[in-house]
This record gives structure tokens, C-alpha cells and sequence, in this order.
């Protein structure tokens, strides 16, 4: 067995050790459907099966599940060097149960060596794979030396991506989005009226919980703590949202009396926010999605089940809409890790096309002197101003401005851009 001390050079975490089979065992499925079914990791984690485990062993699952996705690239890396066949040729099984060890070994460093292998192992019997068990167990106990820093975080990563920010992006802002990319994003949430912060920070504190207050009024920073744990201390008065999606729906500037649409709503985050101001409706295509907002709660929200990329079902004009568009999500890879290994350079310009769409059948439901908001999650031009000027190519008396850009590990809060678009024609 190699030096633990030299091996575990870049330490993450410090837990104190899970003993739990079940534990691993859930992360293991939870990755296996990643892979299988193309689900989506932040779905699975607040599913009913993680019910049945401990809060600590939720926590366990969830950091395992979260850093193998994160660092797929590099643990890949670390396994094939003690391969003596091509990676792609190994059973998804062992692959995963081989991930889940070395992330172990490596970033966990309170977990023991000898369980971190073990358990693996054992995934690797209990998959049906009996046969590659002396294999996962040779190639954990052999693994190489860990890279620097800067070299884990590109391997991280696929080359495309990583070509392709250098260029946009410039070395030093790629760099730092790349490092960011593998840290847990911080937790922001909202106090909606007519709860207020005088009230539930102090719930808050009791709980041993640690708020900080944001730039924006009502957005705090949960510091220390859980959100889960925030939830049910709150009462359930408070509502979890990235800083920048909350400044999105904010930028939208909605006035009492304004006719307001969310084009593409669901899971209804920021419709909740447009509706503080007064009676919203929130548009999705997905009928499913629209029940699971209904299910959360959608006062002063009407849902409609609409395809925002055809002609929109609506006759009314509306002073302001948002068009929160489906796009890469390449700003939220640090939240949604499993996007970077799925997405391929093609689908950004499938994305464009659709995007496209919905942005000029959103305008079209704009009323003059109307304001309209368009925004993505994605650091990608295609989807950001060459979607704002293809769309408004032929409205000649229409202004559109960005308003907001960030970038994780420079900015606070998710990747993302939001652009204002104003008609100012009759």
C-alpha cells in the first residue's frame, strides 16, 4: 500500500469515516443510472431512496456521487495507467466501482485505505462482475501519484471544452473556471415575503446554521450548514436559487399592474420571483414539469403547457417576459457535473436553432414599450449574443443591452448570461 500522506497531496475533504455499505452502494446506482439512462445526478440525490439513510450518509453519498462526476476525467486518467486494456473496454460496473475507490483514496482522506478498496471490490461482486474482483483490487492498490492541481483540473474536463474556453475566455479566466468547476458551489436562497430576514435568521442561528447576506436584498449565502438542514429550520420560509438566476428574474424589472410571461418556467424558480411583484404566467412545455410546480406551490402563477418553439397559444401582449431559454448549462458545471461529458461541440448549434425560436415567438408577444429578458446559463456566445442578433436581425426598432455576465470562480453564484431587450416601435 502506497504513502497515504504523499498520495492524498490535494485533500478536499475531511470526514470523519462512513462506515456504510449502503451508502456506496446508493452512490454506485445513483452513477450507474448517470450513465445508463443519462439522468440527472441533482434529481437522483433528492429521490425517495436516500430517505432510508442518515442525514451524515446522505451527505457521504451525495460527495461521492457529486466529486467521482466532477472528476471523472482525472480518476479515468488514474485507472487506465494500470490497465492493460483500453478503458472504453471495461465493464460500466467496475469502471464506476473503480471511480468510487479512487475518489476515496485520493480526496477523502478520513477514510481508510483498506475500505476504500474493499467496498469497491465489493460493488464490483455485487454488480455480478466476481471475475474483474482481483482486477479492482490490484488496480486500487497500484494507483499512480496524483497531478498538480492545474493538470487534475484540465483532465477533468473534455479537450474541447477546455480548447474552446482558452480561446473565448483567455488562459487565466479558463484556469479559474476550470478550478471552480471541481468545488461544491455555494447555496444561496431567498426569503419571499411575507416571510423576513428578522424572522428567520434567527431560526436560522438556532439551529447552528451561518448566513450572510448578499448584494441583493432578500438573497442570502448559506456559510455554514446544509440546506436541508436550512429548510426545516426556516419552516420552510426560505427558497433555495443560484444568486444569478435571482438576479436574472430581478433584472426583468416588474411593476405592479405589469402583464408578466415566463416562457420556459419550470421548475418555477424564478416565476416565483416575478409573482412577489404580482399575477404571473409561467409557460413550459413539459406537462410533468408544470405538475411538480403546481405540487410545490405556485400562488399568483397561472401554468400553462406550452411549446415556447412554436407559435405561442396567446393572444394577449405582455409588458414583460422572460425567456430563461434551455441551453448547454456549461455555467452550472460545478452543480450539474454530468453535463460536461454528455455535451458535444454539435449541440450548440441545435441549441442555437431552438433558442432562436423561442426568442422570436417570445418578442412577438411583447407589447410596444414592452421589456423581454433573455438568458442562459451557458458561457457560450452561440447561445448568448449570436441568438440576440440573429433573432432581432429584422426589428429594427428594438435595443438589446447585456446586463449580466459572470463566470464561477470569478464571480459569485452559477455561469450565466441575460440580455435586455426593449421595443421601442409602436
Amino acid at each position: 500500500m502506497r504513502d497515504a500522506a504523499t498520495f492524498r497531496a490535494e485533500p478536499l475533504l475531511s470526514w470523519q469515516f462512513v462506515a456504510a455499505s449502503a451508502a456506496r452502494r446508493t452512490a454506485f446506482d445513483v452513477l450507474l443510472r448517470v450513465e445508463r439512462d443519462a439522468a440527472f445526478a441533482d434529481e437522483l440525490l433528492h429521490s425517495a431512496r436516500l430517505d432510508a439513510l442518515e442525514e451524515r450518509e446522505r451527505a457521504f453519498v451525495t460527495t461521492l456521487v457529486m466529486g467521482c462526476l466532477r472528476r471523472r476525467g482525472e480518476l479515468d486518467h488514474a485507472v487506465s495507467g494500470r490497465l492493460r486494456k483500453p478503458l472504453p473496454s471495461v465493464d460500466l460496473e467496475v469502471l464506476v466501482a473503480l471511480r468510487l475507490g479512487t475518489y476515496q483514496l485520493r480526496y477523502m482522506r478520513s477514510v481508510p485505505d483498506h475500505a476504500a478498496v474493499s467496498e469497491a471490490v465489493e460493488l464490483v461482486k455485487g454488480a455480478g462482475k466476481r471475475s474483474a474482483a482481483g482486477l479492482a483490487n490490484a488496480v486500487l492498490r497500484r494507483l499512480p501519484p496524483p497531478p498538480p492541481p492545474d493538470q487534475a483540473a484540465r483532465l477533468s474536463h473534455p479537450d474541447w471544452l477546455v480548447r474552446r474556453w482558452r480561446s473565448s475566455l483567455g488562459r487565466q479566466d479558463c484556469a479559474t473556471l476550470l478550478g471552480a468547476n471541481l468545488r461544491q458551489p455555494s447555496a444561496y436562497f431567498r426569503i419571499p415575503p411575507p416571510a423576513s430576514s428578522e424572522t428567520v435568521l434567527p431560526l436560522l442561528g438556532q439551529a447552528g446554521l451561518v448566513a450572510e447576506p448578499t448584494t441583493l436584498p432578500r438573497v442570502f449565502r448559506l456559510a455554514s450548514g446544509r440546506a436541508a438542514a436550512a429548510t426545516r429550520a426556516s419552516q420552510g420560509a426560505i427558497a433555495f436559487l443560484d444568486i444569478n438566476s435571482q438576479r436574472v428574474a430581478e433584472s426583468l424589472e416588474v411593476l405592479p399592474g405589469c402583464r408578466v410571461l415566463d416562457v420556459c418556467a419550470a421548475p418555477g424558480g424564478k416565476a416565483r420571483i416575478l409573482a412577489e411583484c404580482g399575477p404571473v404566467v409561467a409557460g413550459d412545455r413539459s406537462f410533468h414539469r408544470l405538475r411538480a410546480m403546481r405540487r410545490l406551490g405556485c400562488h399568483g402563477i397561472r401554468l400553462l403547457q406550452m411549446d415556447a418553439e412554436r407559435a405561442f397559444p396567446l393572444t394577449a401582449r405582455f409588458d414583460r417576459i422572460l425567456v430563461d431559454a434551455p441551453c448547454s448549462g456549461t455555467g452550472t458545471l460545478a452543480r450539474n457535473p454530468e453535463i460536461k461529458w454528455r455535451l458535444r461541440a454539435a449541440d450548440l448549434d441545435d441549441l442555437q436553432a431552438r433558442q432562436i425560436r423561442i426568442l422570436r415567438n417570445a418578442s412577438d408577444a411583447l407589447a410596444p414599450g414592452g421589456l423581454l429578458v433573455y438568458s442562459t446559463c451557458s458561457l457560450e456566445p452561440e447561445e448568448n449574443e449570436h441568438v440576440v442578433r440573429t433573432a432581432l436581425r429584422d426589428r429594427p426598432g428594438w435595443k438589446a443591452r447585456r446586463v449580466l455576465t459572470t463566470l464561477p470562480g470569478k464571480d459569485p453564484g452559477d455561469g450565466f448570461q441575460a440580455w435586455r431587450i426593449e421595443r421601442l416601435d409602436a
